[in-house]
């Protein structure tokens, strides 16, 4: 029986690069590293991993499904686009708002910020 999620996993194919955006563009905090291989991000209780997962049947830039929740998703969305990245109008729905952004190796993600109740 499944009792939680162990982590979301994306296949980079240039580890290092990847990391500098999602610390760096995005402000996620590394944790543990396994060098070029691999790179994982706390992010509220859940992992966030990064590596090349192209020997497992993963490709690069076939990632999707992973959503970070912000808190100012406009400021959030403008300071990505200012920064050169792809990203979607933002999506509104009665209990959160959403757009979807790209990473440099073309894994897509979504960025979310709920409504308050």
């Amino acid at each position: 029986m499944v009792k939680d999620i162990a982590f979301i996993a994306y296949s980079v194919k240039d580890v290092p690069r990847a990391t500098e955006f999602y610390r760096d563009t995005l402000g996620l905090t590394p944790g543990e590293s396994f060098g070029d291989r691999w790179v994982e991000f706390a992010v509220g209780g859940t992992t966030f991993g990064i590596g090349n997962g192209e020997s497992l049947g993963m490709m690069p830039g076939a990632s999707s499904g992973a959503a970070f929740e912000v808190d100012d998703l406009a400021e959030t969305r403008a300071r990505l686009e200012k920064t050169g990245i792809e990203v979607t109008e933002v999506h509104d729905f009665p209990a959160c708002s959403v757009c979807f952004a790209t990473d440099p190796e073309g894994n897509t993600f979504a960025l979310h910020q709920r409504k308050p109740h």
